[in-house]
């Protein structure tokens, strides 16, 4: 447990400023985050990160998080960052034959599932930083946060009924619960700085919250089917970044969808 806060804390001091300055080193970073929870995925499948299919899938998405105000570059190569994703799968079927299947049509679709998977996520970090702001994107964190370490401690402390235990043995109905009130509170702080009412922060927390849960069962899935415990060991105590982003990576796309029909973006 000492090593679990410590690293938190750390990774924290690190995190934070950068989520703070947004812009260019922000987009850096996320580049830099992105590139290692790819080492983890495709390391799960036995693929190479730098391989011509890990190279691919590490550039798509490269172009996916880019911000799209800096739409220009996207101009001047005539291609959409859908069309980029299109071409990226011809390419892997281009491989595919080329390694006369060596690079099995499994492999090329978990670094389909991949390039999603972490660039739809990480794009959408982005965009609610570029979009939404600061205290939105704080939110997002805190929330997440509130849900795990909830669902963590009243799980331990109380937790008897297993919530799914063929992908996650020692998560507990209980805890699921207790991570969503955790949550709750929080966005009831973070409504005193904003201006959505309390009452719509709590609605749309408890969506995130639960579906930040399922986002973390489904890396627990991955990571049963590959039999590995963690995804990483980079922050000691937690794992890699895909055990710390797992949930995020499925709440951030959410909430930029809820805030756009709220229209506050």
């Amino acid at each position: 447990m000492k090593q679990r806060i410590i690293t938190a804390v750390i990774a924290m001091a690190v995190f934070i400023p950068f989520v703070c300055i947004g812009g260019w080193p922000l987009v850096l970073f996320t580049f830099l985050l992105s590139a290692i929870g790819l080492f983890e995925l495709l390391r799960m499948r036995q693929i190479r990160l730098f391989s011509l299919p890990g190279i691919i899938s590490l550039l798509v998405i490269w172009l996916w998080i880019l911000p799209e105000k800096y739409e220009g570059f996207f101009d001047a190569i005539a291609l959409s960052k859908i069309e980029i994703g299109l071409f990226a799968v011809l390419f892997y079927l281009t491989y595919m034959v080329a390694s006369k299947n060596k690079f099995t049509i499994e492999d090329l679709s978990f670094s389909i599932l991949s390039v999603i998977y972490m660039g739809v996520g990480f794009l959408f970090f982005i965009e609610i930083r570029e979009s939404a702001g600061l205290w939105m994107l704080i939110y997002s964190l805190f929330i997440i946060w509130a849900t795990d370490s909830g669902a963590y401690f009243i799980g331990r402390a109380m937790g008897k009924r297993k919530l799914w235990p063929e992908i996650s043995p020692n998560k507990t109905v209980e805890g699921a619960i207790g991570g969503i009130v955790c949550a709750c509170v929080v966005s009831v702080l973070f409504s005193v700085f904003g201006d959505i009412e309390w009452y719509i922060m709590v609605f749309i927390t408890i969506i995130l919250s639960a579906f930040g849960q399922i986002g973390d069962l489904a890396e627990s899935a991955l990571k049963r089917h590959f039999n590995v415990k963690d995804s990483g060991n980079l922050l000691p105590g937690h794992g890699g970044i895909l055990d710390r982003f797992d949930s995020l990576l499925f709440v951030w796309p959410l909430l930029y969808f809820i805030l756009s029909a709220f229209n506050v973006i």
